[in-house]
């Protein structure tokens, strides 16, 4: 699933998803203190903007410019808190230590056997940051021939957890059910979670700032 896939999927139609964040990220996040934000596969962007709107400055992160270009278009509230930034994570890992949060939503990431991409995602919280990740129950997944799709290639919460060192202090590890209708055409019901926080934060004056210098 590269570029070209998600750019075709996004132009098929006016609007992929339903506009609303995510119930996950509205659950752990809310209560977070506002800082610097990655929005991991950001789409059309639902996300970004509930951050953004409660004070977050935002990097959105997306390989489809057609996404990307439609939630820019809605995002005329949030003029200069979210960076919309087309990368693909794969080759291109965002900047170490510079994120508050680090917001991983359903992004299916391909597993590796070095765990570069995901290495590189652990490595973007800052010391004190906030890692999130969820993902859609594997026991309600199945493969998608038409798509070239087996959810075994890729990464689940769970997964991730495994993959966290002493550094990390797991606070959500769980599967839950669903807070949201599923996408239209799946049957999800639940949804596995991951939130862990990364060591101590630093002193003041020395933490996470902008990462305007991110090229995707």
């Amino acid at each position: 699933m590269d570029a070209q896939f998600w750019d075709g999927m996004y132009g098929s139609r006016e609007q992929v998803f339903s506009g609303n964040p995510n119930g996950v990220l509205v659950a752990e996040a809310g209560e977070l203190a506002p800082g610097q934000a990655l929005d991991v596969g950001c789409g059309e962007g639902a996300d970004a903007l509930w951050l953004a709107r409660r004070g977050w400055q935002v990097t959105a992160v997306d390989i489809s410019r057609t996404a990307l270009q439609r939630a820019a278009a809605a995002a005329t509230d949030c003029a200069g808190r979210v960076a919309w930034t087309c990368a693909d994570l794969s080759v291109a890992p965002p900047p170490a230590g510079a994120f508050d949060l680090v917001s991983v939503q359903y992004f299916p990431l391909r597993r590796r056997p070095d765990h570069v991409a995901l290495r590189g995602l652990l490595s973007a919280v800052a010391p004190g940051g906030t890692l999130l990740v969820a993902g859609h129950d594997p026991a309600d997944l199945s493969p998608h021939d038409d798509h070239g799709f087996d959810p075994g290639d890729y990464y689940h919460p769970g997964d991730v957890a495994e993959l966290l060192d002493h550094d990390w202090t797991v606070l959500v590890n769980e599967t839950r059910p669903r807070t949201a209708p599923p996408p239209e055409g799946t049957q999800h019901t639940n949804d596995t979670v991951l939130r862990a926080v990364r060591g101590h934060r630093p002193a003041a004056g020395n933490s996470a700032g902008p990462a305007d210098d991110w090229m995707g």
